[in-house]
C-alpha cells in the first residue's frame, strides 16, 4: 500500500545506511524527479531549478570526485573518518544533484530591479522546496536519502565531468538507496513554542 503524503513527510529522515539495491526502476526515479521539478513552485514562476540524476557508475563518480577534493584539504591523519562518510554516500544507488540557473535569476533581477536583492533568496527558497519534495517522493518510493553540501568544493569538477552549463549554481547533493539501517532518534521541540494560532 502506498504511503499517504503526510506519512511520507513524517517518515522522511536522514538515512546514512543505504545500499546499491534499488526499490524502483530507473524510469520511475526519472518520472518522480520530473514531476517534482515541474510542479514545485518558484518565484514569478521562474522555474530556475535544474536537476541532474546520477545512477550507477555516474553516481560513484560523484563521490569519487568529492573524496579526491576533500583529500586535498583534510589532514591525512584524520582523513579516514571523512573517507568512511563519503563511502557511505557512494554505497547508495544514485544521487540527485540540485542546481539553480543563475541566468534566470539574473534575468529577473534586471527585469524587476525593485526586487533585485530578493531573487537569489527566493531562488534558494524554491530549491529548498524542491529538495524536500524529491526527498519525500523518494521516501514514498521506499528509498532512504540524505542531503549533502559539498559545494563549492566540488563545483568545478562536477561541471567539467558532466558538461554542466556555467550559469548553473550547484546547491546540494542527495545520495539515495535502499535503506540498510534505521535513522537516528529525533527529538521534537514543543509545537506550542513554534506555531501560533490567532482567530
Amino acid at each position: 500500500m502506498e504511503k499517504t503524503f503526510f506519512a511520507a513527510v513524517k517518515d522522511r529522515r536522514t538515512y546514512y545506511g543505504i545500499c546499491k539495491e534499488t526499490v524502483a526502476t530507473d524510469e520511475r526515479i526519472h518520472q518522480v524527479v520530473q514531476e517534482a521539478v515541474k510542479h514545485t513552485p518558484s518565484s514569478f514562476n521562474s522555474q530556475s531549478a535544474r536537476v541532474v540524476i546520477l545512477l550507477g557508475a555516474q553516481h560513484d563518480k560523484l563521490w569519487s570526485i568529492a573524496k579526491n577534493e576533500l583529500r586535498k584539504i583534510v589532514p591525512a591523519d584524520s582523513f579516514a573518518a571523512t573517507e568512511e562518510k563519503i563511502n557511505g554516500f557512494a554505497n547508495g544507488y544514485g544521487s540527485i544533484v540540485f542546481f539553480e540557473d543563475m541566468a534566470v535569476v539574473e534575468g529577473l533581477q534586471q527585469q524587476f530591479p525593485i526586487y533585485s536583492d530578493n531573487f537569489p533568496i527566493w531562488s534558494n527558497h524554491s530549491s529548498g522546496m524542491l529538495q524536500h519534495v524529491i526527498w519525500v517522493a523518494l521516501e514514498q518510493e521506499g528509498f532512504g536519502a540524505s542531503l549533502q553540501h559539498y559545494n563549492p568544493l566540488i563545483d568545478q569538477e562536477v561541471k567539467q565531468e558532466w558538461n554542466i552549463p556555467s550559469t548553473w549554481k550547484l546547491i546540494a547533493q542527495m545520495p539515495f538507496g535502499k535503506p540498510t539501517a534505521a535513522p537516528g532518534e529525533k527529538e521534537y521541540q514543543p509545537l506550542e513554542a513554534r506555531v501560533k494560532l490567532f482567530k
